[in-house]
């Protein structure tokens, strides 16, 4: 993390800009320091990033001119003698981002302001797990949130999902819960919302998302636990995200978990999935007498509502996912760890049980998710505000805007011609 100089205390995450293509990272350098600390002065984003104050003036210039920054309506007084400092502010006012994450049981779709606001979200439960119908129901509900707020211009859509997915290829490699393989998401959705579309594997998206938007920003290194119905991880260091070869990093759903009983189709008993898995817990909420239906939900109400059966198995399986934590804690040696799972994020005791797991010396390392009431739409939006954010300059406003309209237009002519 790169210190200021000594006339400030301002610390910040952003990395200098060291990058062969040192305009790209400059920018976007420059765009992420006025995210983390504006409004702020040129001269503070010079200091904190090490850019010069000319190449800053340069591009909150271009930032300015694409709609991404503006100038801070009060400007500061200088301590010295001339002109106050005029502040720079993130422009959230312009554009948003779709967001899609496709889960087991349904899609959701939503829209996200700059700074990784949700503004609006649906769920679509899914009639079949036929891809082309999933994709095509998601694309759509996408172009009505955007048909109904008519002064939203979109950059582009990020969808998340589970499973092995490949970012570059934008495709959903394998989903074995869905039943996909080689789904080529990006061209699908991109066709559908006329769109630029970025896809990504969710527990890498809520990675990115952390690393821009969330509580662990400006750690040096991240590991993710995502444990839904799929389990994943991913784990970002100095900023970036490990893919691996055809992006399979993060692949975790049969390593073997200390204690599992759980038989699995792989032939061995106690993979990390098939035991942490929402089925799993559905499953045995059901034979419990806790629930009738297959929604992780209603056992989180159930304990709520002071069901003691509930909240055993939701304190035992944060336990669990605890020993998975520790599993990998001792593999990467992350210095956060960020955990998506419903019992850690809305109760109190599943959180303890995870870090009396893990143990006291690391305990405090291990936090829940930053997005408690909103996840899902996080990892679908964040995955097009990490390219934004990346790479600002590479991003068109001014044309994404105008595919948005046709889009909306499109969305709109859509649903008056099954109206009718």
């Amino acid at each position: 993390m790169p210190r200021t100089a000594a006339s400030t205390t301002l610390m910040s995450p952003v990395p200098r800009a060291a990058d062969p293509d040192r305009r790209r990272t400059s920018a976007s350098v420059v765009l992420r320091s006025v995210l983390e600390h504006g409004p702020v002065a040129r001269s503070t984003i010079a200091r904190v990033t090490g850019l010069s104050p000319a190449s800053v003036t340069d591009h909150c210039a271009r930032l300015a001119e694409l709609g991404l920054v503006r100038e801070s309506a009060a400007p500061r007084r200088s301590h010295g003698v001339g002109r106050p400092h005029v502040p720079v502010e993130l422009d959230d006012s312009r554009f948003v981002v779709g967001g899609v994450h496709i889960a087991v049981p349904y899609s959701t779709v939503a829209l996200l302001d700059l700074r990784g606001r949700v503004l609006v979200e649906r769920r679509l439960k899914h009639g079949r797990t036929d891809p082309r119908e999933v994709l095509a129901r998601a694309a759509d509900g996408l172009g009505a949130l955007l048909a109904e707020a008519p002064g939203s211009r979109a950059l582009g859509v990020g969808v998340a999902a589970g499973g092995w997915v490949a970012r570059d290829s934008g495709t959903v490699v394998e989903h074995p819960l869905l039943g996909w393989r080689d789904v080529a998401v990006r061209e699908v959705v991109g066709a559908r919302t006329g769109l630029p579309v970025h896809v990504d594997g969710h527990a890498r998206a809520l990675v990115n998302a952390e690393r821009l938007f969330g509580r662990v920003r400006g750690s040096r290194s991240v590991l993710h636990l995502f444990v839904g119905n799929m389990v994943d991880a991913a784990f970002a260091t100095h900023d970036e995200v490990h893919h691996g070869p055809r992006s399979q990093a993060g692949s975790i759903a049969h390593l073997p978990l200390a204690g599992g009983t759980e038989p699995c189709a792989c032939g061995r008993i106690g993979c990390l999935q098939v035991e942490l898995s929402e089925r799993t817990l559905c499953r045995r909420a059901r034979e419990a007498g806790v629930i009738d239906g297959e929604n992780p939900m209603h056992v989180l109400t159930a304990a709520a509502a002071g069901d003691p059966m509930a909240v055993r198995l939701l304190v035992e399986r944060a336990r669990m996912v605890g020993r998975a934590a520790e599993l990998l804690l001792d593999v990467l040696n992350p210095e956060r760890v960020v955990v998506t799972e419903i019992g850690v994020i809305h109760r109190e005791d599943c959180l303890t049980a995870l870090r009396e797991t893990v143990g006291d010396e690391r305990a405090a390392a291990v936090v829940p998710t930053s997005f408690p009431d909103s996840v899902l739409a996080m990892a679908g939006g964040s995955v097009v505000l990490d390219v934004l954010y990346r790479d600002p300059l590479g991003t068109s406003p001014a044309a994404s805007a105008s595919l948005s309209a046709s889009a909306s237009a499109s969305a709109s002519a859509s649903a008056s011609a099954k109206a009718s």
